[in-house]
């Protein structure tokens, strides 16, 4: 079993690897600015400030975050290379995730497609690197979620191979298929999956799978796509995702703001999420830490003060049992 593993205010270890991040890891997916596929569907979150972002991640390391969760095609490659100047002398300090599998262009800003071969595989790796100025990546992660289970053995037998050059320490998938995480889980390195978890969204089967095998699991969305933070919004600007949801995002109706239905759910828990003086986001946060020892939420930013708002949650801790049963009973679960 992990060690290090009950605490909030301190680290947690990725799965049955060694690599040590703190509780609340960072997702770099909003700082990579606007970006859409080839029919114009939005994919990014909208307009960035990169000095913005900057100070936004050294205000993180500043509170504790050592845990930074990035993607190649997160603004086709400009989430990597913001993240890599921000982090600077400090790249030590902490521990880099970033994903592979779709194939994009940069000058145009398009996403083309995914790409599931092995040469692929190498090719963006070495991208990666260089875009985030470093020798090595500390979490390699598959992100093509419906890949072909048969290739992607392929895949992590290629990241076995990574790993022996050194120019990754461990690898993981990035998907919400308990049988396809259980499928890079053959690997003596897999260390993590990641996907899918908040207070709105829960997924008994992929924690049940990270207990049984000993792996870390690195929540996306942990604020619902900004449904958990408490905010009202009721138009969003034409280049966030948000604004033309595609189908498989949840929460969001026709662009014109949050679907009522899911709204109301989060009004039912508003009052359980802000006990003991937290944000409705810090509420969010608390339950998934409740909800697992091996949860790593890695809520997005754009500013100072949202990083500021994420890095406050470690202080208030994990919510007790008897508010996650409570938010059980109003959900209906």
């Amino acid at each position: 079993m992990d060690t290090n593993t009950t605490g909030v205010t301190g680290t947690r270890t990725l799965g049955r690897s060694r690599i040590e991040v703190s509780a609340l890891g960072f997702g770099c997916w909003a700082i990579g600015g606007e970006w859409a596929d080839a029919d114009g569907q939005p994919l990014g979150w909208g307009k960035v400030d990169d000095e913005e972002s900057v100070r936004a991640i050294h205000r993180a390391l500043d509170l504790g975050v050592t845990f930074f969760d990035t993607a190649d095609v997160y603004g086709l490659g400009h989430s990597e290379r913001v993240l890599g100047r921000a982090l600077g002398k400090r790249r030590d300090d902490v521990v880099v995730a970033t994903k592979w599998g779709n194939a994009f262009d940069e000058d145009t800003r398009t996403l083309v497609g995914a790409d599931d071969s092995p040469a692929h595989a190498r090719r963006a790796l070495e991208a990666s690197l260089r875009r985030l100025g470093t020798d090595h990546i500390d979490l390699y992660q598959l992100h093509i979620s419906d890949a072909d289970p048969v290739r992607a053995a392929e895949l992590r037998d290629l990241c076995e191979e990574f790993v022996q050059e050194g120019v990754i320490r461990a690898y993981a998938w990035s998907t919400d298929d308990p049988a396809r995480a259980a499928v890079f889980a053959r690997g003596e390195h897999c260390t993590a999956v990641q996907h899918t978890l908040n207070v709105l969204q829960d997924a008994p089967q992929l924690l049940a799978l990270c207990e049984e095998l000993e792996l870390a699991s690195i929540n996306r969305s942990p604020l619902a796509m900004g449904l958990l933070s408490g905010k009202r919004r009721t138009a969003l600007e034409a280049g966030d995702i948000r604004s033309r949801p595609p189908a498989w995002l949840q929460g969001f109706g026709d662009g014109s703001g949050v679907d009522p239905r899911w709204l109301a759910r989060v009004d039912a828990l508003r009052e359980v999420l802000t006990s003991d003086g937290r944000t409705p986001a810090q509420g969010a946060l608390g339950w998934l830490w409740a909800r697992s020892p091996r949860t790593v939420p890695i809520p997005g930013f754009r500013s100072v003060a949202q990083a500021e708002q994420n890095a406050g949650a470690i202080a208030k801790g994990p919510l007790d049992a008897g508010q996650l049963a409570e938010i059980d009973r109003i959900l209906g679960r």
